[in-house]
């Protein structure tokens, strides 16, 4: 392209481009660009472009499209520039799609709880449980102790309801004798747990709530695990025939679970003996029973003498992370271990064997 401009110069354009076989509109694109090109004489200045887009950021106008605004303003017998200048100066600033500030979703905490003990720390929940038919279901509110994963209340009512919760929550509380700033219950963020008479109860009861992060059931593991380990059992029925079924059923699946499930992160305990404060005396005859079975045949025992399973001496609901090790940012932050007045509402609040308290 340099040889055919500088020939243009002798013989011009047309002959140079025939002589050379090179389009005349490829040397005429060239020739525009190089040439320089000044601001055009219909730009907008740059204050003109600020009051166009203050005019467009205002209170008055920030939900308002460019062409809207255009209209309204030449309504008003006002002109600042055409309604494409608007879009162009908005994409400027990057400005086109909102303009306003967002509406944002409130930043949940992530709930590190803690118990060494029985009766510091309670977890709650809410199942279904099928009905004779279709579109029918009965439900299950559980009241856990985290530390022993004793179910220390639990109801089964028509529907989910705050009120049979609060009347739950309340009996419960006075039969564990629970005093106040002693106890923190968990839950998750379902209608009932969250409700007003809930909380004031709570707040009158002095006991601290604290709630699941939204859609993270990891934030309460141990309510989670228990209703597995119902549902997972051999003589869990696919429907309950009725109301009466259903607490007749979980009336004994309770009674198994507290007093005779050998929970794995009980160090094999029943929830009752670790709640009741008996797992020493309990882990003490394993003890002998197992130093017998080491004198008897020492031979069979590879690793010396053997010991039984220790209860751990706490329980977190998301325990925190080390900051001093960054390899523990990958590693999984939750715990591996987790009435109804029916109209007729029936109570049950088990200690040491459950019992059903009837309600008015």
């Amino acid at each position: 392209m340099q040889t055919a401009e500088g020939l243009s110069k002798q013989v011009g354009k047309r002959q140079a481009c025939l002589a050379l076989g090179v389009p005349r509109s490829r040397l005429y694109r060239r020739e525009k660009r190089q040439s320089p090109r000044g601001p055009s004489p219909r730009a907008l200045s740059s204050n003109e472009k600020e009051t166009v887009r203050q005019e467009l950021n205002s209170e008055r106008f920030q939900d308002c499209a460019p062409r809207e605004v255009y209209a309204t303003l030449l309504d008003e017998d006002r002109y600042l520039c055409s309604w494409r200048s608007m879009y162009r100066i908005l994409d400027e600033h990057q400005e086109v799609r909102e303009r306003r500030n967002q509406l944002r979703h409130p930043s949940y905490s992530k709930p590190e709880l803690l118990a060494t003990a029985p009766n510091q720390l309670w977890s709650w929940d809410i199942t279904k449980l099928l009905g004779p038919s279709k579109w029918t279901y009965y439900y299950l509110y559980v009241i856990l102790d985290v530390y022993s994963r004793y179910v220390v209340g639990w109801m089964i009512a028509e529907r989910e309801s705050a009120v049979l919760a609060e009347e739950l929550i309340a009996q419960t509380c006075l039969r564990q004798g629970i005093e106040a700033g002693q106890l923190t219950i968990h839950a998750d963020r379902g209608s009932a747990m969250t409700s007003k008479p809930v909380a004031l109860l709570l707040a009158d009861l002095g006991i601290t709530k604290t709630h699941s992060r939204p859609h993270v059931s990891n934030d309460n593991p141990y309510s989670e695990a228990q209703f597995k380990t119902m549902k997972y059992r051999p003589d869990y029925p696919s429907r309950f025939g009725s109301q009466q079924d259903a607490r007749a059923w979980a009336n004994t699946f309770f009674d198994w679970y507290n007093h005779e499930h050998h929970h794995t992160g009980l160090a094999l305990l029943t929830p009752a003996d670790v709640h009741f404060r008996r797992a020493q005396s309990v882990l003490q005859k394993r003890q002998a029973v197992l130093d017998a079975a080491y004198a008897r045949t020492p031979e069979r025992f590879v690793k010396g003498a053997p010991a039984p399973m220790q209860v751990p001496q706490a329980v977190w609901i998301n325990p925190p992370k080390p900051a001093q090790d960054p390899r523990n940012e990958n590693e999984n932050s939750h715990c591996k271990s987790a009435v109804p007045v029916s109209f007729g509402a029936e109570f049950i609040l088990p200690e040491p064997r459950l019992q059903k308290v009837e309600t008015v």
